[in-house]
């Protein structure tokens, strides 16, 4: 399930992601981590508030560029 917009999809429609002490990163296997589903990822607005709230941070700017950088990675 996305945790911004909440709709359930597939895995293979789905970026799975984690945070640890505020820091995002991709998931590796270990862990509890969170999904964003790929039509979201469009929407900075909702997906900067749905990092902030599980990464329990306020550091936008960061969390946005490190989640760019992941997706262009993936």
């Amino acid at each position: 399930m996305c945790v911004a917009c909440r709709d359930k999809h597939t895995q293979e429609n789905l970026l799975r992601l984690r945070c640890i002490d505020g820091e995002l990163s991709a998931f590796s296997g270990v862990g509890r981590s969170f999904y964003f589903c790929k039509v979201c990822l469009d929407d900075e607005k909702k997906i900067a508030k749905a990092l902030m709230r599980q990464c329990r941070s306020g550091k936008k700017d960061e969390l946005m560029s490190k989640l760019k950088e992941i997706v262009i990675n993936e």
